[in-house]
């Protein structure tokens, strides 16, 4: 491989462009920019705000289980029928 290519591949490594979303795509997006700012702002609590926005068989009472690192469990204790809420 010629040090030219090699030099190409390497590039496709480090992407860094950001492709913003057309505006109307945006003003009708589900999500929104404040969304982000208060996942950022408190993970957990907004993780435990959108599970409440799900029909639960058993609601979870732990967002969050880390006490086996690297293995989490998010809502353990929860019993949710996924195909119920997909309806």
């Amino acid at each position: 491989m010629a040090d030219n290519e090699r030099s190409s591949l390497s590039n496709l490594l480090k992407e860094e462009r950001r492709f913003a979303p057309p505006a109307g795509l945006a003003a009708n997006a589900n999500v929104t920019a404040d969304a982000y700012e208060q996942a950022k702002a408190d993970r957990l609590g907004f993780w435990a705000e959108q599970a409440r926005r799900l029909t639960w068989a058993v609601e979870p009472t732990e967002t969050l289980d880390w006490s086996n690192p690297p293995f989490a469990k998010w809502f353990k204790d929860g019993t949710l029928n996924v195909a119920y809420n997909c309806v």
